[in-house]
């Protein structure tokens, strides 16, 4: 159960990456769920690094899509998508 709970977050975290950072049209389900999940644990893992520890769903949820809008903007260097 917690792997779907984790897939479906994922999915919704890399919807709203995708959205702010304008390549939602380049992005399928599968893509927006691998961002999502793969963004979270990056920022989770730099918050981490930086001595943060966020607690709350709110805060949490912003984490995740910090860490999706990171891997999107990283991704886009490396040309996988391209800028809108």
């Amino acid at each position: 159960m917690g792997w779907i709970v984790t897939l479906i977050i994922g999915g919704v975290v890399g919807w709203l990456a995708s959205i702010l950072m304008k390549t939602n049209a380049q992005m399928g389900l599968v893509a927006n769920v691998l961002v999502g999940v793969v963004g979270s644990m990056l920022g989770f893992w730099i918050a981490g690094i930086l001595g943060m520890s966020p607690t709350g769903g709110i805060l949490r949820f912003l984490v995740a899509i910090g860490g999706a809008v990171l891997l999107i903007f990283a991704l886009r260097k490396f040309g996988v998508f391209r800028k809108a």
